[in-house]
């Protein structure tokens, strides 16, 4: 049975609720009053001006400003020539200048391993040349161009070498001037051929540059930084 003073609680519940919404109505109708009596404000124009199209004819690049005139033609033409007195490595990187893709994927120590790699990276075409001067110092360069579809496969294998390269306690790495990330490498032991190898690698757009030079005597990291900056501002 419900005890008077709850009845009275209940119905004081109601009025304070009733309250409150004729609160809020009054409320959203003064609202509405106050933005009614205002002047409308002025909108900004849906529509933007006209820009007009220049006249005339807008001049093709040349073929120096143009640098896919140069990457899309013959890539053996980048690259750097033999310096003189330079004669031909007892073991060429390639009769032609070019590398097949079966060949070179077996740059990457397992041929299946590689060649998997370079089909995923959209490998398109490699050139390279290589030369000896005097009767132990010798140069191999390789430019790796790529189709760069779907992925950049030129900075995508420069990161492994990179890796291989930098895992010996006993290289010393420096900057390629005028790349962004390019690097020189500079081995201070003798490999098991018994020669001292430094290395260089870097990117410039579709292409991926890679160089060896091995000599019997330590090469100077001035050697080979000069070698790779000539042969990137070719590209």
């Amino acid at each position: 049975m419900e005890t008077p003073e709850r009845s009275r609680r209940g119905r004081t519940t109601a009025l304070i609720a009733g309250a409150a919404v004729l609160g809020a109505v009054a409320g959203v109708c003064t609202g509405y009053v106050v933005q009614a009596g205002r002047p409308p404000a002025q909108l900004p124009p849906l529509s933007q001006p006209v820009v007009h199209q220049a006249k005339g004819e807008v001049e093709p690049l040349t073929a120096a400003q143009d640098r896919r005139v140069k990457t899309d033609g013959d890539l053996r033409k980048l690259l750097l020539p033999r310096p003189k007195g330079a004669r031909d490595n007892d073991y060429p990187a390639s009769d032609d200048g070019w590398i097949e893709l079966a060949d070179y994927a077996e740059f990457h120590g397992s041929a299946t391993e590689g060649f998997v790699d370079e089909i995923g990276n959209e490998f398109r075409r490699a050139a390279a040349t290589s030369w000896r001067v005097g009767g132990t110092y010798v140069v191999e360069i390789r430019l790796v161009q790529y189709r760069e579809v779907n992925r950049p496969g030129a900075s995508n294998g420069a990161p492994e070498l990179d890796y291989f390269t930098q895992s010996d306690s006993d290289v010393d790495s420096w900057p390629i001037p005028g790349t962004n990330s390019g690097k020189v490498f500079v081995h201070h032991k003798r490999t098991a051929d018994g020669d001292y190898e430094a290395k260089a690698v870097a990117v410039r757009g579709d292409i991926r540059m890679e160089m060896w030079a091995i000599d019997t005597k330590p090469v100077p990291k001035e050697k080979i930084i000069d070698l790779a900056k000539r042969q990137v501002a070719r590209l």
